[in-house]
Protein backbone atom coordinates (compact mmCIF):
# COMPACT_ATOMS: atom_id res chain seq x y z
CA UNK A 1 0.00 0.00 0.00
CA UNK A 2 1.39 3.35 -1.09
CA UNK A 3 2.28 6.02 1.06
CA UNK A 4 0.77 9.66 1.09
CA UNK A 5 2.79 12.18 2.62
CA UNK A 6 2.13 16.35 1.94
CA UNK A 7 4.84 17.56 -0.18
CA UNK A 8 5.72 20.14 -2.37
CA UNK A 9 4.78 17.96 -5.19
CA UNK A 10 1.83 16.68 -3.37
CA UNK A 11 -1.36 17.92 -2.52
CA UNK A 12 -3.96 15.30 -0.81
CA UNK A 13 -7.65 16.30 -0.59
CA UNK A 14 -10.16 14.37 1.71
CA UNK A 15 -12.72 15.50 -0.66
CA UNK A 16 -13.09 18.06 -3.99
CA UNK A 17 -13.52 21.36 -2.93
CA UNK A 18 -13.54 24.83 -4.45
CA UNK A 19 -9.78 25.92 -3.31
CA UNK A 20 -8.44 22.77 -5.75
CA UNK A 21 -8.53 25.25 -8.94
CA UNK A 22 -5.98 27.27 -6.85
CA UNK A 23 -3.83 24.26 -6.08
CA UNK A 24 -4.17 23.46 -9.57
CA UNK A 25 -2.68 27.17 -10.95
CA UNK A 26 0.14 26.75 -8.16
CA UNK A 27 1.23 23.80 -9.30
CA UNK A 28 1.24 24.98 -13.19
CA UNK A 29 3.05 28.25 -12.04
CA UNK A 30 5.96 26.03 -10.03
CA UNK A 31 7.31 22.65 -11.08
CA UNK A 32 3.88 20.51 -11.41
CA UNK A 33 2.83 18.43 -8.86
CA UNK A 34 -0.17 15.81 -8.34
CA UNK A 35 -3.55 16.30 -6.14
CA UNK A 36 -5.07 13.28 -4.87
CA UNK A 37 -8.40 13.07 -3.58
CA UNK A 38 -9.80 10.70 -1.17
CA UNK A 39 -6.81 10.93 1.19
CA UNK A 40 -6.70 12.69 4.19
CA UNK A 41 -4.14 14.95 5.45
CA UNK A 42 -2.23 12.27 7.29
CA UNK A 43 -2.37 10.25 5.01
CA UNK A 44 -5.22 7.85 5.96
CA UNK A 45 -7.37 6.54 3.02
CA UNK A 46 -10.82 6.82 2.76
CA UNK A 47 -11.73 7.06 -0.91
CA UNK A 48 -14.59 9.19 -3.29
CA UNK A 49 -17.62 8.22 -3.03
CA UNK A 50 -19.29 10.35 -5.47
CA UNK A 51 -16.41 9.83 -8.33
CA UNK A 52 -18.36 10.87 -11.67
CA UNK A 53 -19.61 14.09 -9.54
CA UNK A 54 -15.77 15.16 -8.73
CA UNK A 55 -14.40 14.17 -12.25
CA UNK A 56 -17.50 16.54 -13.18
CA UNK A 57 -16.24 19.21 -11.39
CA UNK A 58 -12.41 19.11 -12.18
CA UNK A 59 -13.29 18.69 -16.11
CA UNK A 60 -14.97 22.00 -15.06
CA UNK A 61 -12.34 24.12 -13.29
CA UNK A 62 -9.66 22.70 -15.61
CA UNK A 63 -11.41 23.62 -19.00
CA UNK A 64 -13.46 27.09 -17.71
CA UNK A 65 -11.90 28.11 -14.34
CA UNK A 66 -8.05 28.96 -15.58
CA UNK A 67 -6.59 30.63 -17.91
CA UNK A 68 -4.40 29.80 -19.91
CA UNK A 69 -6.39 26.35 -21.23
CA UNK A 70 -3.98 24.00 -19.23
CA UNK A 71 -5.63 20.72 -20.86
CA UNK A 72 -2.68 20.06 -22.23
CA UNK A 73 -0.82 19.87 -19.20
CA UNK A 74 -3.37 17.79 -16.43
CA UNK A 75 -3.72 14.15 -17.04
CA UNK A 76 -6.31 12.28 -14.85
CA UNK A 77 -6.49 8.69 -13.54
CA UNK A 78 -8.42 6.39 -11.04
CA UNK A 79 -6.58 4.40 -8.67
CA UNK A 80 -7.95 1.91 -6.04
CA UNK A 81 -6.75 1.29 -2.86
CA UNK A 82 -8.12 -1.13 0.11
CA UNK A 83 -11.62 -1.07 -2.01
CA UNK A 84 -11.41 2.36 -1.83
CA UNK A 85 -11.43 4.60 -5.42
CA UNK A 86 -8.68 7.81 -5.65
CA UNK A 87 -8.63 10.32 -8.20
CA UNK A 88 -5.22 11.68 -9.03
CA UNK A 89 -4.93 14.94 -10.79
CA UNK A 90 -1.08 14.73 -12.55
CA UNK A 91 -0.08 18.63 -13.30
CA UNK A 92 3.08 19.00 -15.12
CA UNK A 93 5.16 22.45 -14.81
CA UNK A 94 2.99 24.95 -17.27
CA UNK A 95 4.08 25.63 -21.22
CA UNK A 96 3.40 28.73 -20.36
CA UNK A 97 4.83 31.47 -18.29
CA UNK A 98 1.79 32.32 -16.00
CA UNK A 99 -1.66 30.98 -15.19
CA UNK A 100 -4.48 32.73 -12.70
CA UNK A 101 -7.98 31.63 -11.57
CA UNK A 102 -9.84 33.33 -14.37
CA UNK A 103 -12.37 35.29 -11.72
CA UNK A 104 -9.58 36.70 -10.33
CA UNK A 105 -7.46 37.59 -13.36
CA UNK A 106 -3.88 38.36 -13.07
CA UNK A 107 -3.65 39.54 -10.29
CA UNK A 108 -2.15 38.65 -6.42
CA UNK A 109 -5.06 36.59 -6.17
CA UNK A 110 -5.53 34.92 -8.97
CA UNK A 111 -1.74 34.00 -9.40
CA UNK A 112 -0.67 31.67 -7.10
CA UNK A 113 2.72 29.50 -6.61
CA UNK A 114 3.34 26.53 -5.12
CA UNK A 115 5.95 26.97 -1.92
CA UNK A 116 6.38 23.81 0.37
CA UNK A 117 3.29 22.49 1.03
CA UNK A 118 0.73 25.90 0.77
CA UNK A 119 0.07 28.22 -1.85
CA UNK A 120 0.97 31.49 -1.98
CA UNK A 121 0.13 34.27 -3.62
CA UNK A 122 2.42 36.03 -6.24
CA UNK A 123 3.35 39.61 -5.62
CA UNK A 124 2.48 42.26 -7.96
CA UNK A 125 6.44 41.89 -9.29
CA UNK A 126 6.53 38.62 -10.16
CA UNK A 127 3.25 38.69 -12.13
CA UNK A 128 4.76 41.42 -14.27
CA UNK A 129 8.07 39.79 -14.43
CA UNK A 130 6.48 36.72 -15.82
CA UNK A 131 3.63 38.16 -17.82
CA UNK A 132 6.07 40.19 -20.04
CA UNK A 133 8.23 37.43 -20.25
CA UNK A 134 7.86 37.09 -24.31
CA UNK A 135 10.92 34.76 -25.41
CA UNK A 136 9.99 32.97 -28.80
CA UNK A 137 10.64 29.90 -27.04
CA UNK A 138 7.68 30.23 -24.74
CA UNK A 139 5.50 30.74 -27.37
CA UNK A 140 3.19 27.39 -27.48
CA UNK A 141 2.97 26.92 -30.70
CA UNK A 142 6.58 26.64 -30.66
CA UNK A 143 6.35 23.96 -28.00
CA UNK A 144 3.58 22.03 -28.82
CA UNK A 145 4.41 18.88 -31.13
CA UNK A 146 3.11 19.10 -34.74
CA UNK A 147 0.22 16.05 -35.99
CA UNK A 148 2.68 14.52 -38.59
CA UNK A 149 6.40 13.85 -38.63
CA UNK A 150 7.17 13.83 -42.29
CA UNK A 151 7.23 17.34 -43.15
CA UNK A 152 9.07 19.35 -45.87
CA UNK A 153 9.14 22.78 -46.77
CA UNK A 154 9.93 23.39 -50.71
CA UNK A 155 6.91 25.82 -50.65
CA UNK A 156 8.90 27.79 -48.12
CA UNK A 157 12.16 27.75 -49.15
CA UNK A 158 11.38 29.35 -52.46
CA UNK A 159 9.42 31.76 -50.90
CA UNK A 160 12.48 32.87 -48.64
CA UNK A 161 15.00 32.44 -51.88
CA UNK A 162 12.15 34.67 -53.75
CA UNK A 163 12.90 37.76 -50.95
CA UNK A 164 16.94 36.75 -51.32
CA UNK A 165 17.03 34.83 -48.09
CA UNK A 166 18.78 31.15 -49.22
CA UNK A 167 17.82 28.03 -46.27
CA UNK A 168 19.55 25.23 -46.31
CA UNK A 169 17.87 21.94 -45.41
CA UNK A 170 20.11 22.12 -42.46
CA UNK A 171 19.80 25.47 -41.42
CA UNK A 172 15.63 26.11 -42.05
CA UNK A 173 14.89 24.06 -38.68
CA UNK A 174 16.83 26.85 -36.39
CA UNK A 175 16.50 29.50 -37.87
CA UNK A 176 13.12 29.18 -37.82
CA UNK A 177 12.18 27.53 -34.64
CA UNK A 178 10.53 24.49 -36.16
CA UNK A 179 11.48 22.06 -33.54
CA UNK A 180 10.38 21.99 -29.85
CA UNK A 181 12.83 21.12 -27.34
CA UNK A 182 13.08 17.40 -28.02
CA UNK A 183 13.89 17.62 -31.50
CA UNK A 184 10.52 17.11 -32.50
CA UNK A 185 8.78 19.12 -35.41
CA UNK A 186 6.12 21.76 -34.07
CA UNK A 187 3.03 23.15 -34.48
CA UNK A 188 4.67 26.38 -36.33
CA UNK A 189 6.97 23.85 -38.51
CA UNK A 190 3.12 21.88 -39.70
CA UNK A 191 1.89 25.32 -40.67
CA UNK A 192 4.65 25.95 -43.02
CA UNK A 193 4.79 22.81 -44.30
CA UNK A 194 4.18 21.29 -47.94
CA UNK A 195 1.82 18.93 -46.63
CA UNK A 196 -0.25 19.48 -43.35
CA UNK A 197 -3.38 18.29 -41.44
CA UNK A 198 -4.62 21.71 -40.86
CA UNK A 199 -7.86 22.95 -43.47
CA UNK A 200 -8.87 26.04 -44.07
CA UNK A 201 -12.31 26.70 -45.55
CA UNK A 202 -13.81 29.65 -47.39
CA UNK A 203 -17.34 29.21 -47.16
CA UNK A 204 -20.67 31.29 -48.94
CA UNK A 205 -24.10 31.01 -47.69
CA UNK A 206 -27.24 31.62 -49.57
CA UNK A 207 -28.80 34.79 -47.93
CA UNK A 208 -27.97 36.24 -44.67
CA UNK A 209 -27.48 33.44 -42.95
CA UNK A 210 -25.88 29.74 -42.33
CA UNK A 211 -29.54 28.39 -43.29
CA UNK A 212 -27.71 27.41 -47.07
CA UNK A 213 -24.76 26.67 -48.02
CA UNK A 214 -24.18 27.84 -51.71
CA UNK A 215 -20.17 27.18 -52.08
CA UNK A 216 -17.31 25.39 -50.21
CA UNK A 217 -13.43 25.62 -50.93
CA UNK A 218 -10.85 24.62 -48.79
CA UNK A 219 -7.63 26.27 -49.23
CA UNK A 220 -5.82 24.42 -46.62
CA UNK A 221 -3.38 21.33 -46.37
CA UNK A 222 -0.38 23.07 -47.63
CA UNK A 223 2.03 26.20 -46.40
CA UNK A 224 0.13 28.81 -44.51
CA UNK A 225 1.50 31.32 -47.28
CA UNK A 226 0.24 29.54 -50.18
CA UNK A 227 -2.85 29.47 -48.14
CA UNK A 228 -2.72 33.27 -47.95
CA UNK A 229 -1.72 33.51 -51.29
CA UNK A 230 -5.18 31.24 -52.61
CA UNK A 231 -6.88 33.20 -50.10
CA UNK A 232 -6.12 37.13 -51.80
CA UNK A 233 -6.58 35.51 -54.72
CA UNK A 234 -10.37 34.47 -53.58
CA UNK A 235 -10.87 37.21 -51.77
CA UNK A 236 -9.94 39.85 -55.20
CA UNK A 237 -12.27 37.78 -57.71
CA UNK A 238 -15.34 37.75 -55.24
CA UNK A 239 -14.55 41.46 -55.13
CA UNK A 240 -17.68 42.77 -57.46
CA UNK A 241 -16.62 46.17 -59.39
CA UNK A 242 -19.62 48.70 -60.82
CA UNK A 243 -18.63 51.48 -62.98
CA UNK A 244 -20.42 55.24 -63.00
CA UNK A 245 -19.81 56.82 -66.25
CA UNK A 246 -22.35 59.82 -65.75
CA UNK A 247 -19.22 61.56 -63.95
CA UNK A 248 -15.92 62.44 -65.20
CA UNK A 249 -13.63 60.78 -64.36
CA UNK A 250 -15.42 57.02 -64.14
CA UNK A 251 -16.11 56.39 -61.16
CA UNK A 252 -15.82 52.70 -60.03
CA UNK A 253 -17.58 50.98 -56.88
CA UNK A 254 -16.14 47.87 -55.42
CA UNK A 255 -18.46 45.31 -53.20
CA UNK A 256 -15.92 45.83 -50.09
CA UNK A 257 -13.07 47.65 -49.68
CA UNK A 258 -10.18 44.61 -50.45
CA UNK A 259 -6.97 46.44 -48.55
CA UNK A 260 -9.56 46.14 -45.03
CA UNK A 261 -10.40 42.47 -45.53
CA UNK A 262 -6.85 41.37 -46.29
CA UNK A 263 -5.73 43.22 -43.64
CA UNK A 264 -8.70 41.54 -41.61
CA UNK A 265 -7.49 38.24 -42.74
CA UNK A 266 -3.86 38.89 -42.46
CA UNK A 267 -4.43 39.68 -38.85
CA UNK A 268 -6.84 36.59 -38.78
CA UNK A 269 -3.87 34.25 -39.51
CA UNK A 270 -1.19 35.95 -37.65
CA UNK A 271 -3.03 36.25 -34.37
CA UNK A 272 -5.36 33.14 -34.27
CA UNK A 273 -4.74 30.95 -31.66
CA UNK A 274 -3.40 27.84 -33.80
CA UNK A 275 -3.81 25.25 -30.76
CA UNK A 276 -7.68 25.11 -31.15
CA UNK A 277 -8.25 25.68 -34.50
CA UNK A 278 -8.18 27.28 -37.98
CA UNK A 279 -9.49 30.65 -38.63
CA UNK A 280 -12.76 31.18 -40.72
CA UNK A 281 -13.73 33.12 -43.81
CA UNK A 282 -17.67 33.28 -44.47
CA UNK A 283 -19.35 34.73 -46.89
CA UNK A 284 -22.45 36.24 -47.00
CA UNK A 285 -25.18 37.78 -49.51
CA UNK A 286 -24.72 41.03 -47.79
CA UNK A 287 -21.44 40.43 -45.94
CA UNK A 288 -17.83 38.95 -45.36
CA UNK A 289 -16.90 37.18 -41.75
CA UNK A 290 -13.43 36.87 -40.89
CA UNK A 291 -12.99 34.81 -37.49
CA UNK A 292 -10.46 33.78 -35.41
CA UNK A 293 -9.97 31.98 -32.48
CA UNK A 294 -8.59 32.89 -28.78
CA UNK A 295 -9.43 37.01 -28.07
CA UNK A 296 -6.87 39.23 -27.87
CA UNK A 297 -3.64 38.51 -26.91
CA UNK A 298 -2.85 38.41 -23.35
CA UNK A 299 -1.97 41.93 -22.08
CA UNK A 300 -4.18 43.62 -24.83
CA UNK A 301 -6.89 45.78 -24.09
CA UNK A 302 -9.41 46.63 -26.83
CA UNK A 303 -8.32 50.42 -27.15
CA UNK A 304 -4.48 48.80 -27.73
CA UNK A 305 -5.82 46.96 -30.39
CA UNK A 306 -8.09 48.85 -31.96
CA UNK A 307 -5.23 51.67 -31.77
CA UNK A 308 -2.93 49.14 -33.80
CA UNK A 309 -0.70 48.24 -31.00
CA UNK A 310 1.39 45.63 -32.32
CA UNK A 311 1.15 42.63 -29.78
CA UNK A 312 1.09 39.55 -31.86
CA UNK A 313 0.44 36.20 -30.43
CA UNK A 314 2.41 34.28 -32.63
CA UNK A 315 5.73 36.22 -32.95
CA UNK A 316 7.36 33.66 -34.76
CA UNK A 317 4.96 33.51 -37.02
CA UNK A 318 4.41 37.19 -37.73
CA UNK A 319 7.94 37.54 -38.34
CA UNK A 320 7.98 35.23 -41.11
CA UNK A 321 5.31 36.88 -42.65
CA UNK A 322 7.29 40.17 -42.03
CA UNK A 323 10.40 38.58 -44.03
CA UNK A 324 7.87 37.99 -46.92
CA UNK A 325 6.70 41.31 -46.69
CA UNK A 326 3.09 40.23 -46.70
CA UNK A 327 2.31 42.33 -43.84
CA UNK A 328 4.07 45.37 -41.64
CA UNK A 329 5.01 45.86 -38.14
CA UNK A 330 3.26 50.00 -38.87
CA UNK A 331 0.10 48.82 -37.24
CA UNK A 332 -1.83 50.31 -39.66
CA UNK A 333 -4.34 47.43 -40.70
CA UNK A 334 -6.62 47.82 -37.76
CA UNK A 335 -6.96 51.53 -37.84
CA UNK A 336 -7.09 51.01 -41.27
CA UNK A 337 -10.65 48.98 -41.11
CA UNK A 338 -12.20 50.99 -38.13
CA UNK A 339 -11.05 54.28 -40.49
CA UNK A 340 -13.28 52.82 -43.03
CA UNK A 341 -15.81 50.57 -41.29
CA UNK A 342 -16.02 51.56 -38.10
CA UNK A 343 -14.88 49.89 -34.80
CA UNK A 344 -18.64 47.80 -34.57
CA UNK A 345 -17.24 45.67 -37.42
CA UNK A 346 -15.48 44.13 -34.67
CA UNK A 347 -16.82 41.57 -32.31
CA UNK A 348 -14.25 40.99 -29.30
CA UNK A 349 -14.99 37.84 -27.11
CA UNK A 350 -12.15 36.47 -24.71
CA UNK A 351 -12.33 33.60 -26.85
CA UNK A 352 -12.48 34.54 -30.77
CA UNK A 353 -12.41 37.95 -32.67
CA UNK A 354 -14.94 38.37 -35.40
CA UNK A 355 -14.94 40.78 -37.99
CA UNK A 356 -18.27 41.72 -39.91
CA UNK A 357 -16.95 44.20 -43.24
CA UNK A 358 -20.53 44.90 -45.02
CA UNK A 359 -21.22 45.29 -48.55
CA UNK A 360 -21.86 48.06 -50.96
CA UNK A 361 -25.69 48.43 -51.15
CA UNK A 362 -24.75 49.89 -54.88
CA UNK A 363 -22.97 47.11 -55.36
CA UNK A 364 -25.49 44.84 -54.13
CA UNK A 365 -28.71 46.33 -55.97
CA UNK A 366 -26.41 47.10 -59.13
CA UNK A 367 -25.51 43.01 -59.69
CA UNK A 368 -28.35 40.91 -57.18
CA UNK A 369 -25.56 37.75 -58.54
CA UNK A 370 -23.16 38.68 -55.63
CA UNK A 371 -20.50 35.85 -55.60
CA UNK A 372 -20.20 34.76 -59.77
CA UNK A 373 -16.80 35.75 -59.68
CA UNK A 374 -17.43 38.65 -61.50
CA UNK A 375 -13.75 40.11 -60.27
CA UNK A 376 -12.19 37.19 -61.67
CA UNK A 377 -13.75 36.96 -65.35
CA UNK A 378 -13.78 40.06 -66.31
CA UNK A 379 -11.03 40.50 -69.75
CA UNK A 380 -10.71 36.89 -69.79
CA UNK A 381 -11.84 33.87 -72.07
CA UNK A 382 -13.27 30.85 -71.26
CA UNK A 383 -10.38 28.55 -70.93
CA UNK A 384 -8.54 31.80 -69.00
CA UNK A 385 -11.14 31.90 -66.50
CA UNK A 386 -11.12 28.13 -66.14
CA UNK A 387 -7.27 27.92 -65.56
CA UNK A 388 -7.56 31.05 -63.30
CA UNK A 389 -10.13 29.24 -60.90
CA UNK A 390 -7.99 25.90 -60.94
CA UNK A 391 -4.72 27.33 -59.76
CA UNK A 392 -7.08 29.58 -57.20
CA UNK A 393 -7.37 25.51 -56.09
CA UNK A 394 -4.03 24.74 -56.46
CA UNK A 395 -1.42 26.53 -56.94
CA UNK A 396 0.99 24.04 -57.70
CA UNK A 397 -1.31 23.05 -60.62
CA UNK A 398 0.73 21.38 -63.99
CA UNK A 399 0.00 21.99 -67.47
CA UNK A 400 -1.15 18.57 -67.68
CA UNK A 401 -3.04 18.38 -65.38
CA UNK A 402 -5.24 21.58 -66.41
CA UNK A 403 -5.07 19.92 -69.90
CA UNK A 404 -7.30 17.06 -67.85
CA UNK A 405 -9.41 19.12 -66.16
CA UNK A 406 -10.19 21.49 -68.48
CA UNK A 407 -10.54 19.02 -71.93
CA UNK A 408 -7.57 21.05 -74.11
CA UNK A 409 -4.56 20.05 -75.48
CA UNK A 410 -1.29 20.91 -73.17
CA UNK A 411 0.03 23.47 -75.84
CA UNK A 412 -3.28 25.15 -75.56
CA UNK A 413 -2.99 25.42 -71.47
CA UNK A 414 0.73 26.46 -72.12
CA UNK A 415 -0.56 29.30 -74.48
CA UNK A 416 -3.41 30.38 -71.53
CA UNK A 417 -0.84 30.60 -68.67
CA UNK A 418 1.58 32.89 -71.11
CA UNK A 419 -1.13 35.26 -71.62
CA UNK A 420 -2.62 35.28 -68.33
CA UNK A 421 1.03 36.20 -67.13
CA UNK A 422 0.99 39.07 -69.99
CA UNK A 423 -2.06 40.26 -68.39
CA UNK A 424 -0.75 40.47 -64.77
CA UNK A 425 -2.95 37.52 -63.64
CA UNK A 426 -0.61 34.77 -62.45
CA UNK A 427 3.24 34.83 -61.78
CA UNK A 428 5.61 31.93 -61.43
CA UNK A 429 7.35 31.78 -58.45
CA UNK A 430 10.26 29.67 -57.78
CA UNK A 431 11.54 27.04 -61.19
CA UNK A 432 9.48 25.54 -63.71
CA UNK A 433 10.34 22.27 -61.89
CA UNK A 434 9.98 23.02 -58.28
CA UNK A 435 7.95 26.16 -58.01
CA UNK A 436 3.80 27.57 -58.05
CA UNK A 437 1.50 30.13 -59.33
CA UNK A 438 0.84 32.78 -58.04
CA UNK A 439 -2.84 34.31 -58.90
CA UNK A 440 -3.85 37.92 -58.59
Amino acid sequence: MAEYIESEIMELKERYTDSICKEIVAFLNSDGGQIIIGVKDNGEIIGVKNVDETLRKLSDVITMQIEPNPQDEIRSELKFENGKTLVFLNISKGTRHIYCQKKYGFSSSGCLVRIGTTCREMTPEQIKIRYEKNFIDDEYMIKKKSSRSDLSFRELKIYYAEKGFHLSDNSIDANLNLRNKDGEYNLLAELLADQNNIPFVFVKFNGIDKSAISERNDYGYSCILSVYEKLKSRIHAENICISDTTVRPRKDIYLFDYDCVNEAVLNALVHNDWTITEPQISMFSDRIEIFSHGGLPRGMTKQQFYDGISHPRNATLMRIFLNMRLTEHTGHGIPKIISRYGKEVFDINDNYIRCVIPFDKNVMEANKNVGLNVGLNVGLNKTERKVLSLLIEDANSTAEFLSAQIGVTKRTIERTLAELQKKGRIERIGSKRDGFWRVF
